[in-house]
């Protein structure tokens, strides 16, 4: 039984902190979108949509500042 206590408490620290780990790491792309959209709101929303789009593309996390920073100067272009 004491296995058992050791193996659910484990698991679900493990998860615990999985979870909290994709919820950073979320948190921190949308920070990320929105700290290139600056003031304008409809940026804003274009930011947001890109990094969906990102997010649908599999842009690796590695290239995803980049590709981001590529869809704000394609946004000042229109």
């Amino acid at each position: 039984m004491d296995y058992f206590i050791i193996f659910i408490a484990t698991a679900s620290g493990l998860y615990f902190h999985w979870w909290l780990m994709v919820r950073i790491r979320r948190w921190a792309d949308r920070d990320l979108a929105l700290s290139m959209a600056g003031d304008d709101a409809t940026k804003r929303d274009y930011m947001l949509q890109k990094l969906e789009q990102a997010k649908q593309d599999k842009v690796p996390r590695k290239q995803l500042q980049t590709w981001l920073e590529q869809a704000a100067g394609e946004y000042a272009v229109k």
